[in-house]
């Protein structure tokens, strides 16, 4: 029978991945993951340094925000959070998120990896299968990412995919400024042929994204 959240039943498969909503069993493994360690301590990867947040702060928050995805999608505005597994066991999270999808045709990504997952692909894999996702599944066409500096490990997966660079701004996740590089994916140098992807139970979540039907 068919869930009634249809995002439950969504899978995107690469040969060593599985991508799919996280239930709730799954976000507790997952703060697992990221209470292990998702990157060096001196160094921040990301726009808000949610991993500093001290026990137990962090872990509800890292809950929060989880749930708080299902709780305020509408097929305007949606953020979908897809747990990455690799032999069964959860690993990381890779995100896509949209605003005015079905006008603007124009996804944002972003993603992390548990440390001892890292160095071996992955990345790539799993930003390559929810590419597919938004190129091939939806119908995207642009896919925008963004990488820090002294995140050499993101900004090499945005060019191996065929990313340009698409500017730069200022954040500060820990109260100095830091620059944070854009990346613009046009669905003309999408490398669909990278990485084998295959996606399962897409049609009964078109009208979340705000769609009708699949778009070649």
């Amino acid at each position: 029978m068919p869930h009634p959240w249809p995002l439950f039943d969504l899978r995107i498969r690469t040969p060593r991945l599985e991508l799919r909503a996280p239930t709730d069993e799954d976000i507790v493994v997952l703060l697992e993951v990221a209470r292990a360690g998702i990157h060096d301590p001196d160094q921040m990867p990301f726009g808000v340094a949610w991993t500093d947040l001290p026990s137990p702060e962090f872990e509800l928050s890292f809950m929060r925000f989880l749930w708080g995805t299902r709780a305020s999608w509408t097929p305007q505005a949606w953020r979908l959070p897809l747990a990455v597994l690799h032999a069964g066991e959860a690993i990381g999270i890779q995100e896509v998120w949209a605003t005015n999808f079905a006008t603007l045709r124009v996804v944002e990504t972003g993603s992390w990896l548990g440390l001892r997952h890292q160095g071996q692909g992955l990345g790539t894999e799993m930003r390559a299968a929810v590419l597919h996702l938004a190129f091939e599944g939806l119908g995207a066409t642009a896919a925008l990412s963004g990488a820090l500096d002294g995140n050499d490990a993101s900004r090499r997966v945005s060019e191996k995919l065929g990313y340009e660079a698409n500017g730069v701004d200022l954040v500060a996740p820990r109260g100095s400024p830091v620059v944070h590089h854009r990346y613009l994916l046009r669905r003309e140098n999408w490398q669909r042929d990278l990485c084998p992807v295959s996606i399962e139970h897409l049609e009964a979540c078109l009208s979340m994204f705000g769609l009708q039907e699949r778009t070649p």
